[in-house]
C-alpha cells in the first residue's frame, strides 16, 4: 500500500467519518460518498474529494471501503444500477465494515471475484471512540493474501487485526461479538438500577467494580454515559437491534438456542418503541428504568 494507492469510502456516520479521517491524515488520496452530502462536509474542508454515486467512487479507487446502515444497504451500494460492482477496476480490492449478513458478505465475495476483484468483510468493534483513537477491533474475512495486502490501511484503523478465515467470517465473528455486548449491557444497565436504588454513589461504585471481575469495555466506557445522562451515540439502538435480528436469524439456521440474546433484543425493542432508535446503546438503561418505575 503505496501513497499513490486511492482510498474510496462510502459511509461518512459516527465512525466512517473518523475512520477516513485517519487515512487521509496518512497521506492517501480519499475520495467518498455519502447519500447526505452534509455528513461529509468537515472530510471535505480538509481535502477529501467527494463522488456523486458508489460507482464513481469505485470507478477512480484503487481500494473501496464501505461502512453503512443495514443489509438492505449494503446492497444496494453494492449491487445496486451505480453501485460498486458495475465500476470497480480489475484489481481493486473491496472492504465492507459494515456489520451485515455473513450470506451477504459471500455473495459479495464471489461476485466480485467474477470480475477479478477482490472482496474482505472486516466489520469493527469500538464504537466512535475506536473510531476516533484508532483502536478498533477489525475482525476479518476472505481471501488471506488480499487481507495482508491492505493490512497497512486496517493498522491506520485499528489496534486488533485479527484473520478469521473464508469470506463470512468476519461477519460471524462480529456476531459473537454483538452477543456479548447484548448480555453484558444488560447487566452494566441492571447494575447501575440497583446502585441508585440501593442509594450508592454510582461513580465510587464504578471505581471498585470495574477493578474487578466485573471489568469490561462496556463498564468502562458506557456506564459513566449513563450516570452522566449523556445517551449521545457511539452506536445506534435501531443498528443493535439490526445485528441481534442477524445473529438469531443466523442461530435459528445452525439450530441453536440463544435465549438470552432473544430476551435482549426484546427489550431493546421496547427503547425503540420509546422513540430512542437514534442514541447510544447503553439506552437500554431508559426502558429498564421506566420498567421499575424510575
Amino acid at each position: 500500500m503505496d501513497k499513490n494507492t486511492t482510498i474510496g469510502w462510502i459511509g461518512t456516520g459516527v465512525m466512517g467519518t473518523s475512520m477516513v479521517g485517519h487515512l487521509h491524515k496518512a497521506g492517501y488520496k480519499c475520495i467518498v460518498y455519502n447519500r447526505t452530502k452534509a455528513k461529509a462536509e468537515k472530510l471535505l474542508a480538509e481535502g477529501v474529494s467527494w463522488a456523486n454515486s458508489p460507482g464513481e467512487v469505485a470507478a477512480n479507487s484503487d481500494v473501496i471501503f464501505t461502512i453503512v446502515g443495514f443489509p438492505k444497504d449494503v446492497r444496494e451500494v453494492y449491487f445496486g444500477e451505480n453501485g460498486i460492482l458495475n465500476s470497480a477496476k480489475p484489481g481493486a480490492v473491496l472492504i465492507d465494515m459494515t456489520t451485515t449478513e455473513p450470506s451477504l458478505s459471500v455473495e459479495i465475495y464471489e461476485a466480485a471475484k467474477t470480475k477479478n476483484i477482490q472482496s474482505i468483510d472486516a466489520p469493527v468493534s469500538g464504537g466512535d471512540v475506536g473510531a476516533q483513537n484508532a483502536t478498533l477491533s477489525i475482525m476479518v474475512g476472505g481471501e488471506e493474501a488480499a487481507v495482508e495486502q491492505i493490512r497497512p490501511l486496517f493498522e491506520l484503523l485499528g489496534k486488533s487485526i485479527v484473520y478469521q478465515g473464508a469470506a463470512g467470517s468476519g461477519q460471524h465473528t462480529k456476531m459473537c461479538n454483538q452477543i456479548t455486548i447484548a448480555g453484558t449491557m444488560i447487566g452494566v444497565c441492571e447494575s447501575l438500577l440497583y446502585g441508585h436504588k440501593a442509594g450508592l454513589d454510582l461513580p465510587i461504585m464504578l471505581s471498585s467494580i470495574s477493578g474487578g471481575a466485573a471489568g469490561c469495555w462496556t463498564l468502562n466506557n458506557l456506564a459513566p454515559r449513563i450516570v452522566a445522562r449523556n445517551f449521545d451515540p457511539g452506536f445506534f439502538v435501531e443498528h443493535f437491534i439490526k445485528d441481534m435480528g442477524i445473529a438469531l436469524k443466523e442461530a435459528e439456521s445452525m439450530g441453536l438456542s440463544l435465549p438470552g440474546l432473544a430476551l435482549v433484543k426484546q427489550l431493546y425493542l421496547s427503547v425503540q418503541a420509546q422513540g430512542h432508535g437514534k442514541l447510544g446503546t447503553h439506552a437500554l438503561s431508559l426502558a429498564l428504568e421506566k420498567m421499575s418505575g424510575m
